[in-house]
C-alpha cells in the first residue's frame, strides 16, 4: 500500500511453500480487493480448509484467485512477487527433499520478466539464496527492507 498507493486491484503472486504465511495472504488479499496467484510444488499446496476460505472470499469480494504449480504462470503479470522460506521450524529433517522439490521456484529476473513492467519483491525474512536470487533480492524493485521496518512497528 505504501507503495502502490492502495492494494485494489494488485495481483499478487506467491510462489513457494504453502505455509502460514501464505495463509495470512489468502484469508486477507481478497479482502483487500488483491487478486492472488499462488505456485506451489505438487504436495506442497496451502491447507485444503483456508483454500476454501480464500475461495470463498474472492468470489464474495469479486477478486481473482488461482492455485497452480508454475511459478511462471503465477508471476504472469503480477505487481508484487512474494516468497518465503522453503523449510520452517521444524522441518529441518526434510530439507533434500524440500529443496529437489523446489527446484524452479527461486524467483529471479527471468520470473520477473514475465510480472507486470512496475513489480516489486516481497520477502519476509531471513532469505536463503534458493528462494530469490541476489540479482532480484538486492534490486531496486525489492522492498523487503521496508517491509520489515513495517512489521517493527506492527510489534
Amino acid at each position: 500500500q505504501e507503495h502502490y498507493g492502495g492494494l485494489k486491484g494488485l495481483n499478487i503472486a506467491w510462489i513457494g511453500d504453502g505455509n502460514n504465511v501464505l495463509h495470512s495472504i489468502m484469508t486477507s488479499a481478497a479482502k483487500l480487493g488483491m487478486n492472488l496467484c499462488v505456485a506451489t510444488p505438487k504436495g506442497f499446496e496451502p491447507d485444503l480448509r483456508i483454500t476454501k476460505i480464500a475461495e470463498q472470499y474472492s468470489n464474495e469480494c469479486g477478486t481473482k484467485m488461482l492455485l497452480t504449480t508454475d511459478p511462471l504462470e503465477a508471476a504472469d503479470s503480477a505487481n508484487v512477487l512474494i516468497t518465503d522460506t522453503w523449510i520452517s521450524m521444524g522441518q529441518e529433517e526434510e530439507k533434500k527433499e524440500r529443496l529437489k522439490a523446489f527446484q524452479g521456484y527461486q524467483i529471479t529476473m527471468q520470473t520477473a520478466k514475465a510480472a507486470a513492467p512496475n513489480w516489486t519483491f516481497l520477502h519476509c525474512l531471513p532469505r536463503k539464496p534458493e528462494e530469490v536470487d541476489d540479482e532480484v533480492f538486492y534490486s531496486p524493485q525489492s522492498l523487503v527492507f521496508q517491509e520489515a521496518e513495517n512489521r517493527k512497528w506492527t510489534i
